[in-house]
This record gives structure tokens, sequence and C-alpha cells, in this order.
């Protein structure tokens, strides 16, 4: 006679809660990895520009636009005499723009470069180093200077080891407000915003390497 195999009721419950001990800890851990992905912290981009006829601020505008398309980040909008240094050391990218002042960036633009030594001291750290640099700017004519602005912006950036990126166009985004083209129209808004989306997604890649 073949007798059944029992399971005792103390078995029954031991092989229950090692069974509800199992499924708790894959819950727990897949919620942990969850949370600590929605937990990342955003991706800051910092805009900052000097604008006297509003003209560069729509382009500023457009940029930040541009950033908040991009998910995991988060756009800082300021112009440069109000920058702090705490917000220029807790972003991971920087883009600025400046009005083209006989075919330089302007004066305000200048002096924001020279406070990152004089007043925030960003030498001998180098505390700018792997930050994303970009650059916008906007002038009156077609052949004003605009190029020559963004790449003495961008070489203020790279004196400061930053990693610079164009978007919207060879140096950066631009825009032209006389003649033919007078304001800021939609072809160049969305360069600017196209140049916002780039420095963001380079942010983004950046950012997440060096977390690893």
């Amino acid at each position: 006679m073949i007798l059944p195999f029992l399971i005792s009721p103390s078995r029954l419950r031991l092989c229950g809660s090692l069974v509800l001990s199992a499924l708790l800890v894959v819950f727990v851990t897949g919620f942990g990895e969850a949370f600590a992905e929605d937990a990342a912290p955003l991706v800051k981009v910092l805009v900052t520009y000097h604008s006297l006829s509003g003209n560069t601020e729509r382009m500023a505008e457009a940029v930040v636009d541009g950033v908040k398309s991009v998910s995991g980040t988060e756009a800082i909008l300021k112009r440069v005499g109000k920058v702090t240094a705490d917000d220029l050391f807790s972003a991971d990218a920087v883009v600025v723009g400046s009005p083209v002042y006989w075919s330089n960036m302007s004066g305000e633009v200048k002096t924001f470069f020279d406070n990152w030594q004089f007043k925030f001291g960003v030498f001998p750290e180098f505390k700018m180093k792997n930050k994303i640099g970009a650059a916008f700017a906007v002038g009156g004519q077609v052949s004003s200077g605009k190029e020559v602005t963004m790449l003495t912006i961008l070489a203020a950036m790279l004196g400061n080891q930053m990693i610079v990126v164009s978007g919207g166009g060879a140096f950066g985004a631009s825009a032209t407000t006389e003649g033919n083209s007078p304001g800021i129209d939609n072809n160049e808004l969305a360069e600017a915003k196209a140049l916002g989306r780039r420095v963001a997604e380079v942010a983004v890649v950046m950012h997440r390497g060096s977390s690893r």
C-alpha cells in the first residue's frame, strides 16, 4: 500500500513565508530602483543673456523652451548681471546670449565672463571644467559680427575647459533684427529652441556618464 505524501501545516506555513519573503525582496528591489531613477537630480541648464531692446531676451526664452523639451532637465533663465556663483557652479550647462556691439559681445556679457574669476573665483581649480557651454547672438545686419560674437563667447568657455557645442547654426543660434528681417521671426526662434534642446541632450548624456 502506497501512503500519500503529506505536508504538515507547519511546513506549509514555512513555505508560504519563504515565498512571501522572496516576493517582498523582488518588490522592494524593483521599487527602490524605480525610486532612485525618479529621484535622480535634474540636469540644470543656465541660460543667461544681456538685452536692451528685448530681442536677445526673446531668443533666450526660446532657448529655455528647447531645454524644457528634454526630459530630466531644468532651465534657469537670468540676465548676466543677476547670475550668482551658485547659479554658475551648480549648472551642468551654461548658454550665454549677447547682442552684437561693434562686431563683438556687449560690455555686460564681457563683464559677466570677467566676473567668473574676479568675483566667483573659477581659477585655479577650473570650477567650470567639463560643463557644457553654448552661445547665441543677435545683430542688426546680416554681416554685423554675429559669428565673431559667438566665437568670443565660446572662446571664454574653452579657456575655462568647458565642452562647447553648437546648435541652430554652425556656432550657435543667431538672429538679424533690421532691414528685411525686423525683430525676431519664427525661424530664428526655432533655431534658438534647437540650440537649447541640443545643449540639454548633451548635458543629460554627460551627466549620466559621470554618475556611473
